[in-house]
């Protein structure tokens, strides 16, 4: 009966070590992910909100991972268990010190610099240390773990599926709980108590791993698409093929972030869905039992290779399209992982396992964060990653390889003729419906022709190819910078320039007179040349412009006003300011000022300047900065306006209804307000003249003028949602 009580009570307690083991992974885990949005939200206003803070978060992230690893890694191969622990439990509490989280108050953006690296500096500074700690945890735990006696103790790799539970959490909670109900200042409070608390549960942890002992190995794995490889050998082969598998789901990740948050803006809730499903991948299929074997998912990866093909080919999506994408990356994401998890070494090499898969997942980080930025003049990464994907998971062993490529250029020949179709200019429908037929034809060859994998994938590769190397015809300027892609092309009656995929001006090709046209947005029967050209203009003395484009408003400008511009982007500057390309500048705006910088930090600093219009017109393709458009920013604007001075926001948008915060902010501080919704029933047929939005916001209805009576200009809705502050504003609250 004793020794069964004692047997009972030896069952218990590994059981307990199990339930620690796991606990503590989990929150570490949970704190190691909720930081990452938390501290990116933190800095977006110092970067300007642009879509690739995003991605250089991750590259910093991924590449402190990598430094964490190795640092497990050593510990535990140098160290005994005694000494593990006293070491890492001084470097949390040496990470204390970093606490609670913040800006660093020495830190100041410069126009001048690259933004990559401040912005990687930025983060070194405000949360390197504790980030750095966290990231350790998860193989250091692993291996505790493996010495303490508990269940399963030969083959921890359970632990890493809590691990990823609890950083799948932690990425939700975050832009669905967290933000939506408290500041970004009381959520720093409590990650920070939560830091705190993790230090007795990783104590606890390595006194259990000094009482264990070491299990017998689990049986020898083989890598699975590798065959003959074995993993106990830790071959260079091997160490290539984990971090391959492990960079092609990292690097799609980034790509497809980047897609979304160009259109849809850079919030936490678009950076944090695309690394939750990442993260859900690695709990779904790392498991001996997961039902997502690596023949079940190949058999399903053609469909969700074709949905990714048309997204290289077709640069623009809706929210529909942006799902389709989420789930494409999350069918190949889910196979490369599959592969990664067949692939996984015994318990003895956990840790080099784990550094491996760090170093992919970093090297998918640099390719798109700093490698494609400089190489590619448009979003190549997502192509080129694709191509990649098709090669490494849908090519098997061919008996005629050159016959099966000549198959497949042929098949890629076939597929882009449906590209090749005349389509009429601006023709949006048509080309989308080339595109569908191209990728049509690729994903019949790559399903009907069944074991001839390797003439699809050559097609696939080929069509990509061309793609990205392929100069169009009326084509003048195409470039990247770390604010967005910029394309300059001649349209049939005007040129256009393009950022991310929306068109923010353009100019007649042919056009007589000194003074160029403005078009588009800016067209003289539109809202915005109503204010700056008509009443309030002429009695201005002095306008600012937040957003420079192609420079068009500069042809509002009169004799003897003073006009500024603000531009965050020296690309925008050196497209605006090329007469080559447009001359809005050069014909009209010579004796205007050009401020460099994130217009809000510049405009703080401006305490002696003052506007009689000021104009917010500040954005990339159809994403949103939102520290633009917070009571704080508002509060700011006005402060730079005179007395009966107009705060002017262009706000057309195809996602967002911004007259909502708008609203909210006029009313907080209040100020009346107007606005001139120009739909498609109200545009003229004349070239260039397209629908717009516009607010107008003063500090009294007098001040409005005529834009008070007019009747196109119709009093603000009342707000239907919380007001936008710098500490807390839900971006999702204005989808429309």
């Amino acid at each position: 009966m004793s020794v069964s009580m004692e047997s009972m009570g030896v069952a218990r307690g590994r059981v307990l070590i199990a339930v620690l083991f796991t606990v503590t992974i989990f929150t570490s885990a949970l704190l190691l992910f909720f930081v990452q949005p938390l501290y990116t939200r933190m800095i977006l206003p110092q970067i300007g909100g642009a879509a690739a803070v995003w991605t250089t978060a991750m590259l910093f992230f991924q590449t402190v991972l990598i430094g964490g690893y190795l640092y497990a890694h050593l510990l535990t191969r140098r160290l005994s268990v005694g000494m593990q622990i006293s070491v890492h439990i001084g470097l949390l509490l040496l990470a204390l010190t970093a606490l609670p989280l913040a800006v660093p108050d020495t830190w100041r953006y410069d126009a001048s610099a690259p933004v990559v690296t401040q912005t990687l500096w930025l983060y070194a500074l405000g949360v390197g240390l504790p980030f750095a700690v966290l990231s350790a945890n998860a193989p250091l735990i692993q291996s505790w773990y493996r010495t303490s006696g508990g269940p399963s103790a030969n083959d921890p790799y359970f632990l890493y599926a809590a691990s990823n539970l609890g950083s799948l959490i932690a990425l939700l909670a975050f832009p669905l709980i967290a933000e939506p109900l408290f500041g970004v200042a009381a959520i720093s409070i409590g990650w920070s108590v939560g830091f705190v608390v993790l230090g007795p549960m990783l104590l606890l942890s390595g006194l259990a791993a000094r009482g264990g002992a070491v299990e017998a190995t689990a049986p020898q794995a083989q890598v699975s698409g590798a065959p003959g490889v074995a993993v106990q050998t830790l071959r260079p082969i091997t160490l290539g093929w984990w971090a391959l598998l492990a960079f092609l789901p990292s690097s799609l990740m980034l790509s497809v972030t980047s897609k979304i948050s160009t259109d849809l803006g850079s919030f936490p809730l678009v950076w944090v869905v695309p690394l939750a499903l990442y993260l859900l991948t690695f709990v779904l299929v790392f498991s001996a039992r997961s039902p997502l074997t690596a023949g079940r998912l190949r058999a399903i990866a053609p469909a969700a290779l074709a949905v990714l093909i048309f997204y290289c080919l077709k640069p623009s999506a809706s929210l529909a399209g942006f799902a389709a994408l989420l789930l494409a990356f999350l069918v190949i994401s889910l196979l490369a992982h599959r592969l990664l998890f067949d692939a996984r070494p015994d318990a003895r090499h956990l840790t080099v396992f784990y550094l491996t898969m760090s170093v992919g997942g970093a090297i998918g980080g640099v390719f798109n964060s700093i490698i494609a930025p400089l190489a590619f003049d448009r979003l190549t990464e997502l192509p080129l990653t694709v191509a990649v994907i098709a090669l490494l998971l849908l090519t098997p062993s061919a008996r005629n390889v050159p016959r099966h490529i000549a198959l497949g250029l042929v098949m890629a020949f076939v597929a882009v003729l449906p590209m090749l179709l005349p389509v009429p200019d601006l023709a949006f429908d048509s080309a989308t419906i080339k595109v569908g037929l191209t990728v049509g034809l690729l994903t019949a060859f790559i399903v009907f022709l069944g074991r001839l994998r390797l003439a699809a994938v050559t097609a696939v590769v080929a069509v990509l190819g061309l793609w990205s190397t392929t100069e169009r015809g009326d084509l003048l300027l195409q470039d990247r910078s770390f604010f967005g892609a910029h394309l300059v092309v001649d349209r049939s009656d005007f040129r256009a320039y393009s950022n991310g995929t929306t068109l923010h001006g353009a100019q007649f090709r042919n056009e007589a007179g000194e003074r160029p046209t403005p078009l588009l947005y800016y067209h003289p029967n539109g809202p915005m040349a109503q204010i700056v050209n008509g009443t309030p203009g002429s009695r201005a003395q002095s306008v600012g412009i937040v957003g420079l484009g192609i420079g068009a408003l500069a042809c509002y400008a009169r004799p003897g006003q003073d006009w500024h511009f603000y531009e965050i982007d020296q690309k925008v500057v050196d497209i605006a300011q090329d007469p080559d390309l447009f001359t809005f500048m050069s014909d009209c705006g010579k004796a205007a000022s050009l401020h460099l910088g994130d217009a809000r930090i510049v405009l703080q600093g401006q305490t002696d300047l003052s506007y009689d219009i000021l104009v917010i017109d500040a954005y990339s393709s159809d994403a949103i900065p939102v520290h633009l458009a917070t009571v704080e920013a508002i509060q700011l604007y006005i402060a730079r306006l005179n007395a009966d001075g107009l705060l002017v926001f262009h706000i057309s948008n195809r996602y967002y209804d911004l007259s909502q915060p708008l609203a909210a902010a006029a009313k907080a501080l209040g100020l009346v307000g107007r606005v001139q919704e120009r739909a498609g029933d109200a545009v003229t047929e004349a070239v260039g003249d397209i629908p717009s939005t516009v607010v107008v916001l003063a500090s009294s209805s007098a001040a409005l003028g005529d834009l008070a009576t007019d009747p196109r200009w119709q009093p603000l809705p009342e707000p239907r949602i919380s007001l936008w502050t710098d500490d807390h504003a839900n971006l999702l609250s204005a989808l429309r």
